[in-house]
């Protein structure tokens, strides 16, 4: 590992311990702390969503045209801090929202700055990033294995003396010490624009809309809307659904899927190549639909191990999917406009798809709500048709443009 892969690496393992210090937890407070509703809980999720819908502004905004990356990068982190420090001390959820939309408005933006950063450092991203990027997994898996094993906040004693809580104070420490840390990062200066195309266009960093231009591309895009309505149901219920059925430790058993994640992580490159784009991405969304199955129908007794295969599954899942997709993304755009086709890709994933996903799902868990709990095989099989659907209609739109599905982009 070179000096400069290392200090990327650490970058994405503090980006990530921040996000996974609180958010897989999240819909656990909630309910259990602040006694919120399916659809509270649902609201308080798709923060993250409006997050990612601004992001390309801000990124196209600033990042590719006035302002270096990193510099960029440490603000919002030092903000973020702040922000986290008041989720740890709000009392109710009237006082938790403003904040929690605060925060995910000011860190969405830095999940396509992490890229932008990474990205401009590297000679061949295909190859690279899979190995810089696995570090964010690393920070995942840690943030929980910390919650679980050393504080024990998710035990049910803990949780129901208010432990989890703790947890945003946790990701405050975190985002200070990354906001320092950025600063010392690599020069990031945005590229020098095309002084014959200064619209408006190109100054909200639209520009990158152009990809969309492309059929293979503006398939890719509608999918990853599209399998972000199953996903958000993973992130919004699966943690309480394990906690409600008795398993013990479920933050760190979640980690489970972040190790799958880092094992597929290193052998994505290796995939890609032999079968291509289009066979990667067809796998995360299948395995959307089996996990979703597997948990419709495990339970925590003589079927645990469909619960925990349908865990380990998140590395097909996330790196198939979402990791092939930014590397897509940035093989497919011209170099002055990768910031804004990163941020148009959050925008699409973590955005539109997660803030119509997370609506569904805190609906569908309401609906399926009854005084004796939740009907959790109802709740699941309903993203489990619906990747599968998704599956079907990408299987036989998507075209290659050649066998890796990542061929350098055109100059716009």
């Amino acid at each position: 590992m070179t000096w400069m892969t290392a200090r990327l690496s650490a970058m994405m393992f503090l980006q990530f311990f921040i996000w996974g210090g609180w958010f897989v937890t999240l819909g656990t407070f909630l309910s259990s702390q602040l006694g919120a509703s399916g659809s509270q809980i649902g609201m308080a999720f798709s923060t993250q969503s409006w997050g990612a819908i601004i992001a390309p502004f801000v990124i196209g905004l600033i990042a590719d045209r006035f302002f270096n990356a990193e510099r960029i990068l440490a603000m919002l982190h030092l903000v973020g801090a702040v922000l986290l420090y008041q989720l740890y001390r709000a009392p109710d959820f009237a006082a938790f929202y403003p904040y929690v939309l605060a925060y995910m408005m000011i860190y969405m933006p830095t999940l396509a700055l992490v890229n932008s950063v990474a990205f401009r450092q590297m000679r061949d991203p295909a190859l690279e990033f899979s190995r810089i990027r696995v570090w964010g997994t690393v920070g995942w898996i840690v943030a929980g294995v910390v919650i679980s094993f050393v504080f024990a906040w998710d035990s049910k004693a803990a949780i129901a003396s208010g432990g989890l809580r703790n947890t945003f104070l946790m990701a405050a420490l975190a985002s200070l010490v990354l906001g320092i840390y950025s600063f010392t990062l690599p020069d990031t200066a945005p590229l020098k624009a095309d002084t014959t195309r200064t619209g408006v266009k190109q100054l909200l960093g639209l520009d990158a809309l152009g990809l969309l231009k492309d059929r293979s591309y503006l398939v890719f895009f509608i999918a990853s809307i599209l399998i972000c309505i199953p996903l958000a149901f993973y992130y919004q219920n699966a943690n309480p659904f394990l906690a409600d059925i008795g398993m013990t430790n479920p933050t760190a058993k979640m980690a489970i899927g972040q190790v799958s994640e880092v094992l597929f992580m290193l052998l994505l490159p290796l995939f890609i190549h032999r079968f291509g784009i289009k066979i990667a991405l067809l796998m995360g969304m299948l395995a959307w639909a089996l996990r979703y199955v597997l948990f419709a129908y495990g339970n925590n007794a003589d079927l645990a191990f469909m619960l925990f295969t349908g865990i380990a599954l998140h590395g097909i899942c996330y790196d198939f999917f979402f990791v092939s997709g930014q590397i897509y993304t940035d093989a497919k755009t011209p170099e002055r406009f990768r910031s804004s086709a990163q941020g148009l890709i959050t925008l699409a994933t973590y955005g539109v798809g997660m803030l119509i996903g997370f609506w569904v799902a805190g609906h569908v868990s309401d609906y399926y709500a009854t005084p004796a709990g939740h009907q959790w095989q109802s709740i699941w099989l309903f993203p489990a048709f619906f990747s599968l659907g998704v599956v079907l209609v990408f299987m036989f739109a998507f075209r290659d443009a050649r066998r890796s599905g990542v061929t350098p982009a055109e100059a716009a």
